[in-house]
């Protein structure tokens, strides 16, 4: 079974920056989907950013220009950098694997991923 472990949520104030990172084995596999979503209360699971292992990656349009998804294999960790944070980008965010390659908008629904981490908080002041 694969495991997830996030980490780096916060508290930033607008026009800042988090990095989150995603601890997955789904990097040991040699086909793969990773995606981060978020959410808050009373709304559906939004897609934000996904990456298959051919490193093609897609984002949300919410985010295009401040958020970069990159992994690192050698540390089998997925990474979330967001910039230029607004108050709008406040939500729990989720990491999501599959072990199955996916492309373009799949890589930002719900319903292509298997594996989900437990989610981190990132809250965004003005």
């Amino acid at each position: 079974q694969v495991q997830l472990v996030e980490s780096g949520g916060g508290s930033v104030q607008a026009g800042g920056a988090l990095r989150l990172s995603c601890v997955t084995s789904i990097l040991t596999y040699s086909t793969y989907s990773m995606g981060w979503f978020r959410q808050t209360p009373g709304k559906g699971r939004e897609g934000v950013a996904g990456i298959n292992n051919a490193g093609e990656t897609i984002y949300a349009d919410s985010v295009k220009g401040r958020f970069t998804i990159s992994q690192d294999n050698g540390k089998n960790t997925l990474y979330l950098q967001m910039g230029n944070l607004k108050p709008d980008d406040t939500a729990m965010y989720y990491c999501a694997t599959r072990a199955a390659k996916y492309s373009g908008d799949y890589l930002l629904q719900t319903f292509a991923y298997s594996n989900w981490g437990q989610g981190t908080q990132v809250t965004v002041s003005s």
